[in-house]
């Protein structure tokens, strides 16, 4: 069976063409699947009309949480409630596009592998938008321990194995295609041309964009930490630097006036310190977090 989990949150427009072209392709596949759709707290009528999808599909379970969790914890909520030996998932804005499941299906079939994800080639969206998203997967492929795959989102299809490692995972900040990197297994891509939506507004503002970014990289890198050590030891440097400095002036008779230096070399040290406890901060709000291991999400009603 093949399970398609679809977070939606608002998408009223997009919802029933939605459904309609992923039940078109998988027919053409299979006729054992389902399609796990995860409403998120919509406040539009998303739901109702799913509910209205559902009675003539059966194949359709919907996800009803309590409020609006947020995309990861949606796409969560999904991969628990789905059932099938390949699982597939995917973004409810038609960016990543229906057409494409037959592709990722016949491709991890072909190769035997445990993961395939779907890399955007190009993507038709604002510069500022894609400008922002390759610097951090620019970023993000250079400083993780583990391999990742560049311009990879959360599309792709997986086998249960795969699946079922993922769901092992009880972190509260979660980036899951940076859980789906670590988990490792026989892993391939396939490329395509990512559109951009076809209505409606997109729910991934740019402050939440870095805040997916910065969870990420907290998850995934020590290089936070490493910056203080870096930052720290240049310090030390320009200390030494400054004591050779004032005690060679005052030798050779050229020792400085005023309070500039002084000035300078607090205000620099001061900076230092300040950015030290800013990072440490991010990480003991995100131990915090851990610690109180509240729910990811909480499920209203399910129709299965």
């Amino acid at each position: 069976m093949i399970s398609v989990v679809i977070p939606l949150y608002n998408e009223n427009v997009l919802v029933n063409r939605l459904l309609e072209e992923v039940f078109l392709n998988l027919k053409s596949l299979s006729d054992s699947f389902e399609v796990v759709c995860v409403d998120d707290g919509s406040t539009d009528s998303t739901l109702l009309k799913l509910l209205e999808f559902k009675k003539n599909n059966k194949q359709l379970k919907v996800v009803s949480l309590s409020r609006n969790f947020g995309l990861q914890a949606a796409l969560t909520a999904g991969l628990e409630h789905a059932n099938g030996e390949y699982v597939i998932m995917m973004d409810g804005d038609f960016q990543d596009p229906p057409e494409m499941i037959p592709d990722l299906y016949n491709k991890i079939i072909e190769t035997n592998v445990d993961i395939v994800t779907a890399v955007r080639e190009s993507r038709n969206e604002r510069f500022s938008k894609k400008l922002y998203i390759n610097i951090f997967h620019k970023i993000f492929s250079s400083i993780t321990e583990e391999k990742q795959i560049s311009n990879a989102g959360n599309f792709c299809i997986m086998k249960r194995n795969a699946h079922q490692a993922i769901l092992k995972f009880a972190e509260r900040n979660r980036y899951l295609p940076g859980i789906r990197s670590f988990i490792g297994f026989k892993q391939d891509i396939i490329l395509f041309e990512r559109p951009d939506r076809l209505g409606g507004k997109a729910k991934m503002s740019r402050k939440k964009l870095f805040a997916l970014a910065a969870d990420a990289i907290y998850s995934f890198s020590k290089w936070p930490i490493k910056v203080c050590l870096y930052l720290g030891l240049v310090g030390i440097v320009v200390f030494l630097g400054a004591i050779i400095y004032t005690v060679a002036s005052k030798f050779l008779g050229f020792a400085p006036t005023g309070w500039s230096s002084t000035f300078l070399a607090i205000s620099f040290f001061g900076s230092v310190q300040l950015t030290f406890l800013g990072i440490i901060g991010e990480y003991i709000f995100r131990i915090f977090k851990e610690v109180q291991n509240r729910p990811i999400y909480f499920v209203k009603e399910f129709y299965e």
